[in-house]
């Protein structure tokens, strides 16, 4: 063998047994340090704290639920906070909803058997499958939003009937009567507060529906006939929790209607309606003034009569003029009057957008945050030319619900502006503590439950973003100009 092949044949000798030597070595190693499989880290999952509702202006969004994941935590942003504060507690709620005037009965009752009982579960039903109204004002007689005028004890001139031996509600039983045992069936503890529009014309001033004055001499069976009322409405199985002496005591405009001063109603008050309830044994409250913002000295000079305060459970706004602080002026008279809020109309040429601002602004945030009880808008339904009415009453007046046919109804402003609290905030609900300022205006309950409902409206012109902070975590949200947000958690 030549000394070159000899060395060739070393050289491969040698490699094969350093190849040998590295592959056992590698061999070992894999069995006595396998690879290291990196952790799986699992995705993190923020879990929704807070349930969010939605209507906006333009109406792409109406009482919807909205998807996203709002959970709270404590991660610093710039955002303005709306902080609640669940310790600090106001008034007890005792509801929302609309009058169930003469017309709104008319019109549901249109509507075939399958469709109404659909519609009065998506109106009184339970909260999951409703919104949940939990109030209704209706009238003592006609309101200008009946058909025609009548009271319950209508006579031919001339005629008197001291005994009330005529008195009837007969002109109630197939609409509004009729109704309201459906409704009771569904929700039979629904809060009922009545009123008259105007007294029998027998016993007024003037021998007619408009205007004209309760005459003194007929102050006591007046005060009979609330009682016979409320009386023969139990009989029908209808409880009436409330009354007010006079729908718009300083409007003698409408049709009916009846003008009644602070001093008439004061003297009505304690000399006849009060002791006339007393005598009875009735539990029904009775409720003063039951008009305008701008007359906060109504409802206080009635209070400041000590025969009258013991009668009186509270006062009634409505805000076709003044001020929603007019309540807080009353119930800083008098703080253990109760405050109620009875009554605001949506026209039927206002927009969408701009009735949705102003309600929730004023009538159900306002409201709520100036010590009432209640907060309920104008009439339940009309159809599509804005009636039933009587002649001289509303004719622009327009329903949370146009029914259009025996088969059809639409929701307007009116619906969701009442829906946006009284589906999250049942009666016996008590307001809680938030700061408002700026463009967010709010409102903060707590439920009988333990659910704490926040209330928020955008009055701005942009998009707002901002915190909900609640025992000292937060969660950021944010809505469009114009639009309002109910929020709940546990």
């Amino acid at each position: 063998m030549k000394p070159n092949f000899k060395n060739a044949v070393k050289a491969l000798f040698f490699a094969l047994v350093i190849f040998a030597q590295v592959k056992c070595s590698s061999s070992n190693d894999a069995v006595e340090n396998p690879p290291v499989t990196p952790p799986v880290i699992p995705p993190v999952v923020v879990k929704n704290d807070v349930d969010f509702w939605l209507t906006k202006g333009d109406q792409t969004a109406l009482l919807a639920k909205q998807t996203g994941v709002l959970g709270f935590g404590t991660t610093v942003n710039a955002y303005q906070n709306i902080e609640v504060n669940a310790a600090q507690k106001y008034q007890t709620v005792d509801g929302f909803g609309y009058t169930l005037t003469g017309g709104s009965a008319d019109v549901i009752n249109q509507l075939t058997t399958t469709k109404k009982a659909a519609l009065l579960q998506e109106l009184f039903g339970s909260a999951e499958t409703s919104i949940g109204i939990s109030y209704l004002r209706i009238s003592i007689g006609a309101s200008d939003l009946h058909a025609d005028t009548f009271t319950y004890n209508d006579l031919a001139t001339g005629e008197t009937d001291l005994d009330l031996a005529k008195f009837s509600l007969d002109k109630d039983k197939t609409g509004v009567i009729a109704l309201l045992k459906e409704i009771l069936a569904i929700n039979p503890k629904i809060l009922i507060v009545a009123t008259p529009w105007s007294a029998p014309l027998w016993m007024k001033t003037e021998n007619s529906f408009k205007g004209g004055r309760l005459d003194t001499k007929y102050y006591d069976v007046y005060a009979k006939y609330f009682v016979k009322y409320i009386q023969q409405m139990k009989a029908e199985g209808i409880t009436i929790d409330a009354i007010t002496p006079q729908n718009e005591p300083l409007n003698p405009y409408n049709t009916p209607s009846m003008e009644m001063s602070a001093l008439e109603q004061t003297n009505f008050i304690k000399n006849n309606l009060g002791p006339a309830f007393k005598a009875a044994n009735l539990t029904t409250k009775i409720i003063t003034y039951d008009h305008n913002c701008d007359m906060p000295n109504y409802p206080k000079t009635i209070l400041a009569d000590a025969a009258a305060y013991p009668f009186i459970d509270g006062s009634a706004f409505h805000l076709y003029a003044g001020d929603i602080s007019a309540l807080t002026n009353v119930y800083s008279a008098y703080p253990s009057k109760n405050i109620y809020f009875t009554e605001q109309w949506t026209s039927s040429t206002g927009s969408f957008d701009g009735d949705l601002k102003w309600h929730l602004r004023n009538i159900v945030i306002g409201s709520m945050r100036n010590w009432s009880k209640n907060a309920l808008e104008w009439n339940l339904a009309n159809n599509a030319n804005f009636g039933p009415h009587t002649n001289g009453g509303c004719t622009e007046c327009k329903g949370a619900l146009t029914v259009t046919s025996s088969e059809n109804f639409q929701r307007n402003v009116g619906y969701y502006i009442i829906a946006h609290a009284s589906k999250f905030v049942p009666a016996g609900s008590i307001r809680i503590d938030s700061n408002s300022g700026g463009n967010l205006q709010n409102v903060a309950f707590i439920t009988p439950t333990g659910l704490k409902v926040l209330i928020v409206e955008n009055d701005g012109s942009g998009t707002e973003t901002f915190n909900i902070k609640f025992d000292g975590k937060w969660v950021t949200t944010s809505l469009n100009a114009g639009a309002v947000g109910t929020y709940t958690w546990k």
